[in-house]
């Protein structure tokens, strides 16, 4: 399993201009190393369904496999 923080490095990659609601979570998520990781009161889980919640628009393959990664984390 890849570190959360390589997965977000990618996401912010492929999603050049992402949802604004999303950006705090995929910013969070660079901090973040395993799905245990805590940031301030939020734990690696949350942050993650609070991202993909927020992150509809990222669409086509590189979004459907990054977005599969991360709900195999939770």
């Amino acid at each position: 399993m890849r570190p959360i923080s390589t997965i977000a490095r990618d996401i912010k990659r492929a999603w050049t201009k992402p949802n604004y609601a999303a950006v705090p979570y995929l910013e969070t998520m660079l901090a973040l190393h395993t799905i245990d990781d805590v940031y301030y009161n939020d734990d690696a889980r949350s942050i993650i369904r609070y991202f993909l919640a927020n992150a509809s628009s990222f669409r086509g393959d590189d979004a459907r496999a990054l977005k599969t990664e991360l709900k195999g984390m939770l």
